[in-house]
């Protein structure tokens, strides 16, 4: 079908569907658009699909990780590809049925609901009320009872499908078709006589859907798991919705996400600027929303462009996030002739403002189930998509990086085919050439198998996933309880207690140290060469012990270990050195956890996993401040936090255990480590953090005494404020990370969320891998910032930073990523988005562009300058330090572009404030 033909259908089937719904148009004298406005919300929104259906207490732990983006006014869950013995029905019921639910607001109104929209058009194959908890006060944090719920299994009558097929002039479409729309319409007529006329609201229809049902409450969406029983009930897509709409009636069950168009339920981050304007168009087509959020007109904008104009997932992304400037541009030209026609259509409903889409679908007709995350153009709102492959397979999409995580911790403690990380993250460009702001997560079954595979789009149809050739561990497998013999004769060395053999026989020297010689025979290794080269190795490469030495042999050795020896040597590291040099273990694994490597056929995410285990254990062993000191480690948890007092007896550094502390305020761990320091502690380890906030903030002014470390997954705003002190993070940042900072240090051993550095004033900051959008705006004063990798959009907008070379402001951008093993590759682009350096009047920019890849359209009253010796003699000091902390090599790295070493000046370009002739000359003048 030609792109002509494709709109012409759709127009035609629109004019079709809105005839068909001409009864639903409100009483013209009723103002059913209500123009009020609520306040703008900050919601947390997550979701995942998976290769095998999982039960609802997984979307429990995310939701209540997010907690503190929720208010307890409006909460909601959502699941398609359920299991049908979970709901009581056979396989053909729940496949073929509608799963229509209504909630009870009057739980009298029942007997009526059925009596007017169910028996007479409907055959319902099962119904009966939703299962809940006795008393709701018995569920943590829920203050209101929420409705009851009726759930019908039901087929619209032949004769009604028939005569209502005659009466809407829906001939052209299929039975199912016409079955769909029936379903459709009955819902809104049911919500008009029992929710949207005026009067007492009684009744709503929750979802009408194919293998798909939702239930939404006032309170938080981990409460709406529990009061409906719905912790064992599995599916193989799940999304969740914390805090209340942003329009409507904002504390009411009908209110809170998600909502349903037909088979598709939605949640969303954000407000749209353009809502009124939204609703008008969805009024000519005959769509009126009735519980007046931005949500609901969403999902009924998703559902028209699906099902009635039966666009491509392609178009309907277009169409609610548009492709615009020079991603325009950068298009082909057949993409770009049908963008232009499907904004010259759509562009005025395209939804304006900040938002941000997961939808869980149900695609009933090939038993596929989905999972869609949609970004809007602006990317102001947060998102981080994640996937890992394997025996099982999932992927998830999140407002936080926390969240994934919390998800796959719940998921691995019950089964054991699930890791607690990742073993990819990214963020979506919206509205982007390249990937188009969207992922689709789509969980098909396999014939052969009779399972399910998980495949991972972006919005063009380009696949995402995971390095081939490696697996995952089994962590829940025990560790060996003895190491190979050359293994622990690194650890000696490391320790200091061995090393004399490096230049004699490894073998002897090896033995002298091994408590079972036999140990020496390992059939891993293909041959004897291979065995010996890694022993001698052991025995006498490398520096003369310490942390260093340890690390560099874990770093060189762990692609050929097999997993079992691998978790056997940090297990071994953690007990050699847990009480007696716990520094030396902490140092090693930690650098470990930091740096990039070949890892072989290991997932990269299980070798982390590993790592954190042996350290966890180094930090348990270490002495609770409540109990006997002397050490250099004190450790603090939630029970002891009474008890916190100021170091004693060589003291240096306090381990805090985030497990069990408040998310944010007076209780959370970042505000017990502000009381630490008051107290005298200058070094503080956050872990087992779990999206915790305000880590290394809150510290006061001139702090240069203090080191905070923190891992895991520290929260949002970390190092916010920071004046003096150094932060490592050994692992990725989230949001709002170093905002107002005026000096100190902050390195990110990984990728950094949304609006980083916004309003810094000063200090040095190094980041291994990426930042999300709108890095540094408002910046000035003197920040100096390397980013290895890449920004989405809008770097250093409006930076007032004065010149780089007088002590102002400057950021390097390396565009610079990794492989699967761990090496150091060049991206397509150092910089793929716009506004780069917009609208700045100080400060500077160095992007490493070696193939002149940036544009002038990229520019928003910026300019290129070439690089001069000046501008490399203030670079180099940092690019040095960067070295040092990552392992990113300015000469093999950053210099070499393909395969040669070049200039500085041919590999870097500096962006700049465009000089303006009249105003400099005014300035001169003024001068004089």
């Amino acid at each position: 079908m030609t792109r002509q033909h494709m709109v012409a259908e759709a127009a035609g089937r629109g004019a079709v569907y809105e005839r068909a719904r001409e009864s639903l148009r409100p009483n013209r004298d009723e103002d059913w658009f209500p123009k009020s406005d609520e306040a703008e919300g900050g919601c947390g929104v997550t979701g995942f699909a998976c290769t095998i259906p999982v039960g609802g207490k997984h979307i429990y732990e995310p939701s209540i990780q997010m907690r503190n983006r929720g208010n307890g006014k409006g909460g909601g869950i959502a699941a398609c590809g359920l299991v049908p013995e979970d709901l009581g029905v056979s396989r053909e019921v729940l496949e073929a049925d509608y799963i229509l639910q209504v909630a009870l607001l009057d739980a009298s109104a029942r007997a009526e609901v059925e009596k007017e929209f169910i028996q007479p058009f409907l055959n319902v194959d099962q119904g009966g009320v939703v299962s809940t908890v006795d008393d709701f006060r018995d569920v943590p944090l829920l203050e209101a009872k929420p409705p009851d719920v009726a759930r019908y299994f039901v087929r619209v009558k032949p004769e009604t499908l028939e005569r209502f097929a005659e009466e809407r002039g829906l001939a052209t479409l299929t039975d199912r078709e016409v079955e769909d729309e029936f379903i459709y319409q009955n819902s809104v007529k049911l919500n008009q006589r029992f929710y949207s006329s005026i009067g007492e609201k009684q009744a709503f229809v929750l979802s009408h859907s194919r293998n798909l049902l939702l239930l939404k409450i006032v309170g938080y969406a981990e409460a709406t798991v529990q009061y409906y029983k719905m912790p064992d009930v599995r599916a193989h897509v799940w999304i969740a919705h914390q805090r209340y709409p942003t329009k409507g009636r904002v504390w009411h069950p009908g209110g809170a996400h998600p909502f349903v168009g037909l088979n598709e339920a939605l949640v969303h981050n954000g407000d749209f600027a353009n809502y009124h304007s939204v609703t008008e168009y969805l009024a000519q087509r005959n769509v009126f929303p009735m519980f007046l959020t931005d949500t609901e007109v969403a999902v009924l904008l998703f559902d028209l462009m699906n099902r009635v104009y039966r666009y491509p997932m392609e178009y309907i992304i277009e169409a609610l996030a548009p492709t615009t400037e020079l991603d325009f541009d950068r298009l082909s030209e057949k993409r770009q002739e049908i963008y232009r026609q499907i904004q010259a259509v759509h562009l005025h409903a395209a939804p304006d403002g900040p938002w941000f889409f997961i939808i869980a679908r149900s695609l009933a007709e090939s038993k596929e189930f989905q999972l869609v995350g949609i970004t809007d153009t602006a990317m102001l709102r947060p998102q981080v998509f994640a996937l890992q492959e394997g025996e099982v397979s999932i992927g998830l999409v999140c407002s936080e990086k926390q969240a994934i995580d919390a998800t796959l911790h719940s998921l691995s403690s019950e089964d054991k085919r699930f890791t607690p990380i990742a073993d990819k993250y990214w963020n979506a460009r919206g509205g982007s050439y390249d990937d188009g702001g969207a992922f689709l997560m789509t969980v098909s079954p396999e014939e052969d198998s009779g399972g399910y595979v998980l495949r991972t789009n972006d919005k063009f149809g380009n696949q995402v996933r995971t390095a081939e050739g490696q697996t995952h561990c089994d962590l829940s497998v025990d560790v060996k309880s003895h190491s190979r013999i050359e293994d622990v004769y690194v650890i000696d060395r490391a320790l200091g207690a061995g090393g004399e053999g490096g230049d004699g026989d490894w073998y002897t020297a090896l033995s002298v140290h091994a408590a079972d010689p036999a140990l020496l025979v390992d059939p891993i290794y293909s041959s004897d060469a291979t065995y010996a080269a890694d022993a001698a190795y052991a025995a006498g490469a490398g520096e003369a012990g310490g942390a260093e030495f340890l690390s560099s042999y874990i770093r060189s050795s762990v692609s050929t270990m097999p997993y079992e020896r691998f978790r056997a040597f940090v297990n071994e590291i953690a007990e050699r050195t847990a009480e007696t040099s716990p520094r030396l273990g902490i140092e090693a694994l930690t650098d470990c956890i930091d740096r990039r490597y070949p890892t072989g056929h290991k997932k990269r995410s299980s070798v982390i996993c590993i790592l954190r285990d042996g350290l966890e254990q180094i930090f348990a062993c270490q002495p609770l401040c409540n109990g006997a000191s002397g050490g250099e480690f004190v450790r603090i948890t939630n029970d002891t936090r009474e008890m916190l007092r100021p170091p004693t007896n060589g003291e240096k550094t306090l381990l805090i255990d985030a497990t069990g502390f408040d998310a944010q305020g007076p209780h959370c761990d970042a505000a017990l480590g502000v009381r630490a320091y008051e107290m005298g502690w200058k070094h503080l380890i956050h872990y087992n953090s779990r999206g915790t906030r305000f880590h290394a903030a809150g510290f006061g002014p001139n702090t240069h005494d203090l080191r905070v470390d923190c891992y895991d997954n520290p929260g949002d705003y970390l190092a916010s404020g920071m004046d003096g002190l150094e932060t490592y993070v050994h692992g990725n940042a989230q949001d709002q990370v170093c905002q107002i900072a005026k000096s100190g240090k902050l390195v990110v051993y990984g990728d950094v969320g949304q609006t980083f550095l916004y309003g810094s004033k000063g200090g040095e900051i190094y980041v291994l891998g990426n930042v999300a959008g709108r890095p540094m705006i408002n910046s000035v004063g003197s920040p100096r910032v390397v980013i290895n990798g890449t920004a989405l959009d809008f770097l250093a907008e409006s930076f007032m930073a004065g010149d780089p070379l007088k002590g102002g402001g400057l950021a390097i951008v390396n565009g610079l990523g990794f492989n699967d093993q761990g090496q150091v590759v060049p991206l397509d682009m150092p910089y793929p988005g716009g506004n780069l350096l917009s609208l700045a009047s100080g400060g500077a920019l160095y992007v490493r562009d070696p193939h002149k890849t940036l544009l002038d359209e990229q520019l928003n009253k910026g300019a290129f300058f070439p690089l001069t010796d000046d501008d490399w003699k203030l670079l180099l000091p940092y690019l040095d330090e960067n070295e040092r902390l990552f392992g990113v090599r300015v000469k093999e790295d950053l210099l070499t572009a393909d395969g040669k070493v070049r200039a500085p000046e041919e590999v870097y370009t500096k962006v700049a404030p465009a000089r303006d002739e009249v105003v400099d000359a005014e300035l001169e003048v003024l001068g004089d």
